[in-house]
């Protein structure tokens, strides 16, 4: 049985901004890219062997802009605490901005994060329930 992969696919504004970012906020690498693919430039991101990467997109004779919403979330679960800590300071340094949760039970035991196109990530300093 084939393991599925997950795709999060995000248009934004400035490709190369948004892949610095993540690699350096969430510590993901570049897993691929394409060129002018029927007018679109995009970047896959990631950690290899895991079931999920981003792509962030940006069309080059059409550019769609971003339109998230407070509740549109990317949650990652880092149970250890210093983990947890040091990967809040990476994302403030890479350039995202903490900002509270539209859903009160994200500031609980986590932070919320906003890029530069408004999509949100939520660091989360809980184990995920098995």
């Amino acid at each position: 049985m084939t393991t599925p992969q997950l795709r999060i696919a995000r248009p934004v504004r400035d490709l190369a901004r948004a892949e610095t970012m993540y690699v350096a906020g969430l510590g993901l690498q570049r897993l691929g890219g394409f060129t002018d693919h029927q007018g679109f430039d995009g970047v896959m991101l990631g950690l290899p062997g895991a079931g999920y990467h981003f792509e962030f997109t940006l069309c080059r004779a059409h550019p769609v802009a971003p339109a998230p919403t407070a509740e549109d979330l990317a949650v990652f679960y880092l149970p250890d605490a210093a983990q947890w800590e040091a990967r809040c300071a990476a994302m403030l340094a890479a350039g995202f901005r903490v900002l509270p949760s539209f859903n009160p039970y994200w500031d609980r035991q986590g932070r919320t994060f906003e890029d530069a196109d408004g999509y949100r990530v939520v660091l989360q300093n809980a184990e995920w329930p098995a």
